[in-house]
């Protein structure tokens, strides 16, 4: 007989690890998310999204104050995704944030599922997609 009580988790955060805290929180003001300025120096921030999920950003120092061995990942697997309201909202994003010196990876295209989609970088590397239904008013 298993002793143990059965337990689900649920999703309460996602963090980023940074190299550079002042400009990953810049990138992400940039797509709405509200970080308050003190942030910037701030070795760990985090801030509570619409429905209770929980984004978070660390310095590499601080994750290494508890795993002194982690290492970045190579390549982007998690994307985080941001709803730009209309396929001209995609542009407009894109545009702002590459002529701001961020890294686009895939312009702004008509993707085959609908939507207007767009996949830029994080100051860190991270693949940060921008999308809007195809259909969406404002185009």
């Amino acid at each position: 007989m298993n002793a143990h009580a059965h337990v689900t988790p649920r999703i309460d955060m996602i963090g980023l690890v940074v190299a550079d805290m002042a400009t990953s929180l810049a990138f992400y003001r940039r797509l709405g998310v509200g970080l308050p300025a003190v942030g910037d120096t701030q070795p760990h921030v985090e801030v509570t999204l619409a429905g209770g999920l929980r984004l978070a950003w660390d310095t590499v120092e601080t994750v290494r104050s508890f795993d002194p061995g982690w290492t970045p990942a190579t390549g982007s697997r998690v994307a985080l995704a941001f709803d730009c309201g209309s396929p001209a909202g995609v542009d407009a994003v894109w545009a702002e944030l590459t002529e701001a010196g961020f890294a686009g990876h895939l312009k702004p295209w008509d993707a085959f599922w609908g939507q207007r989609y767009a996949v830029v970088h994080d100051p860190d590397g991270n693949a940060v997609d921008l999308f809007a239904a195809s259909n969406a008013s404002g185009a």
